[in-house]
């Protein structure tokens, strides 16, 4: 059979131009999927298209809809703080599945590596909860400091973070017994944390303190303490919440909050790198499966900042729903 040129093959000179677009928009293919982010004031996940950047539609759900998360099964769940409950979105019908009861005022949640256990901050009450996921149950109630926030799972499952924003404490807690096994001390006001990859070290982000903690996992020692800075900013208004790493442990994202930036942390080196503009109240942030875009959720100017992590800068801003507060993506 005779070779065919690319001249002869329209859909393969197609292609090839694609990848040449990917390529030079930034090294690799633009994700193909959709971003979903949960809204304080409208009660609706707002949808955006990946490939385009753009909102194509909203999807209801309970009240003051905040932290946002997938389960092991890839569905969508969402905590309403004024529902008191948890609200588990089907994204293949973009229906509510069902609703599980999280106990008075959940602010945040993490569930067990195998899905069966929601770990849930109860604000008002001053208590962490354990839920059975199947069921709805409620099976434990831990008592920590005022105002709980963030909560943070172990690899193994074993072991509990839970962050007291009153108290700027981070309880540890032993998920077979419910025991507190240990209080630490971190910055002034501890929001969200990351674990690095290998377990070793707990970073937390503390929102009045302008810094993160770094904890040794080992210990549940406070091992050194990296402060932010932002150049015509005061440092009150450097207020950091959301915070991811890469899947490589190498580089870390803080969203600062009302200082209008995102900062590309070092590791390993402990290092703040880049800092980048973006919407009013960086508060969340998450990296898509190919941890080549950020994308940042600003709760004061109602939009997402999509970031290009290699050229370390904004690409577009996305008008979402009022007060957004977490983004989860389905690729």
């Amino acid at each position: 059979m005779p070779q065919l040129s690319f001249l002869q093959c329209p859909g393969a000179l197609l292609r090839a131009a694609a990848s040449a677009l990917a390529l030079a928009a930034g090294g690799a293919a633009l994700a193909q999927g959709t971003a979903y982010v949960s809204s304080e004031k409208d009660n609706a996940l707002t949808m955006i298209d990946l490939a385009t950047l753009t909102v194509k539609g909203t999807i209801a759900t309970c009240k003051r809809a905040r932290h946002i998360q997938l389960t092991p099964e890839r569905q969508i769940m969402v905590a309403c703080t004024d529902s008191n409950q948890a609200d588990l979105i089907d994204p293949a019908s973009g229906k509510s599945v069902r609703r599980i009861a999280l106990g008075d005022e959940p602010e945040a949640f993490d569930l067990s590596p195998d899905g069966k256990v929601i770990y849930v901050s109860n604000e008002d009450a001053g208590e962490t909860s354990f839920i059975d996921s199947a069921s709805g149950k409620k099976l434990r109630s831990v008592k920590v400091g005022a105002e709980p926030e963030g909560v943070k799972v172990s690899a193994d499952g074993k072991t509990l973070y839970v962050t007291s924003e009153v108290a700027s404490l981070v309880h540890v807690i032993d998920t077979a017994t419910g025991k507190v096994v240990k209080n630490i001390k971190a910055g002034k006001r501890p929001r969200r944390m990351a674990i690095t990859p290998d377990g070793k070290e707990l970073w937390i982000t503390n929102e009045l303190g302008a810094s993160v903690s770094i904890v040794s996992t080992a210990t549940n020692e406070v091992i050194d303490t990296l402060k932010f800075e932002v150049k015509g900013a005061r440092a009150e208004d450097i207020t950091p919440v959301g915070i991811q790493m890469t899947s490589d442990g190498k580089r870390a994202f803080v969203g600062l909050g009302r200082a209008n930036h995102v900062a590309f942390v070092d590791v390993p080196g402990r290092k703040v790198g880049p800092l980048v503009l973006v919407g009013k109240r960086a508060w969340n942030v998450t990296l898509d499966k190919a941890q080549a875009r950020l994308y940042v959720v600003n709760g004061l100017s109602d939009d997402v900042t999509v970031v290009d992590v290699a050229g370390a800068k904004a690409v577009k801003s996305v008008p979402v729903g009022r007060v957004p507060y977490g983004l989860v993506i389905v690729e």
